[in-house]
């Protein structure tokens, strides 16, 4: 087991602060008297109130979106944990940039820019504009037999993932997401949940990218038996080293940046949300700018969802990843912006409101 180095916590330093409620009063005065009874718009009204306070203002606009796409292999793929072989990895990211896949269709309706990023595929791309080569390795280690990374592995994908989500920062984007693309990777998620959330192993494993039955029982053996190769209590960046992704590891950096940043962050699905299992118990005021945006068919989505007090928008019984779930909900944050900042008042409409008793 490799023991988390000074130098891994020191580079995870953030300063993250709660949005302040000070507008807090204010916003709700100014969702309350909109032309509808009171609540109405139902979580629309508390997403535009979030919204606000996180870019605190009265008036908030929605900047260039993005979703950071990450792709990466897993070594355990080799122990016949997925229903695909590696290959689909890097397969997926040509078609990503060839954009024919679910992701593509779903940004191109809704105006999100997607950034695919080579986290740590088992393939060599040639050069190309369209994508962003931040390979850490040709996938990770076989975590049932040894440690997924290195600590300094663990460090640069997380530091890479800060330094991209800085990128969209400069350019003005004020509200993120990101997605994730690697046969294998719904594994890793589920250790992750198992080993830092403290949930039982059994309720974490799902079908992946579909098991038949024998399949998923292999697959819940195989996890054990990773499981136990560290059997004592792990850190939160102890267990991203010995069982995460690069991937992953990139995708909690980046939420912990686009947090400091004070961007809103759309939470996709299952290995999305143990990226963020693992930034917010490194920073937990993460959680204040996250808007989940669904609840994923695989098992284990919906105990991750519990222990981080998320609420999801949408249960639509997707389970794809790529962002695709981020991307389906970022119309709902237009909606809650635009009434806030459209809609008219009772007083300014010449619209009676609800009488006093």
């Amino acid at each position: 087991m490799v023991k988390t180095p000074a130098a891994l916590e020191a580079a995870m330093d953030f300063a993250i602060a709660r949005p302040s409620r000070t507008l807090e009063a204010t916003l709700r005065g100014k969702i309350d008297t909109k032309t509808k009874p009171l609540g109405a718009l139902g979580r629309l009204e508390s997403l535009a109130l979030q919204i606000s306070l996180i870019q605190q203002t009265e008036s908030p606009k929605l900047e260039r979106p993005q979703i950071l796409l990450f792709a990466a292999d897993h070594g355990a793929v080799a122990e016949g944990i997925s229903a695909y072989p590696q290959d689909v990895t890097w397969q997926m990211v040509h078609n990503f940039l060839a954009g024919g896949a679910a992701i593509n269709v779903f940004s191109r309706q809704a105006d999100i820019a997607v950034q695919v990023i080579d986290a740590g595929v088992n393939h060599d791309f040639p050069a190309q504009a369209a994508l962003r080569n931040c390979k850490i390795a040709h996938g990770t280690a076989n975590y049932v037999h040894e440690p997924a990374m290195s600590a300094a592995q663990c460090v640069r994908a997380m530091e890479t993932g800060v330094r991209l989500v800085g990128e969209c920062a400069v350019h003005g984007t004020n509200v993120i997401g990101f997605g994730e693309m690697g046969i294998g990777n719904t594994a890793s998620a589920s250790l992750l949940l198992h080993r830092i959330g403290g949930v039982p192993l059994v309720d974490c494993v799902g079908r992946g990218a579909g098991l038949d039955d024998t399949g998923l029982a292999r697959k819940r053996a195989i996890l054990e038996r990773a499981a136990a190769r560290c059997p004592g209590p792990l850190t939160p960046l102890e267990a991203l080293v010995e069982y995460g992704g690069f991937e992953i590891a990139m995708m909690a950096g980046a939420f912990l940046a686009a947090a400091e940043a004070k961007m809103a962050i759309l939470v996709d699905g299952f290995i999305a949300t143990s990226a963020l299992l693992v930034a917010s118990r490194l920073h937990p005021a993460v959680l204040e700018y996250c808007v989940f945006a669904h609840v994923s068919a695989e098992a284990g989505h919906r105990r991750m969802l519990d222990l981080l007090g998320g609420e999801p928008l949408l249960a639509l019984g997707m389970r794809l990843g790529e962002g695709t779930g981020a991307a389906a909900c970022y119309p709902l944050l237009q909606l809650a912006v635009n009434f806030l900042n459209e809609m008219a008042s009772f007083d300014a409409a010449g619209v009676s409101n609800k009488s006093e008793p």
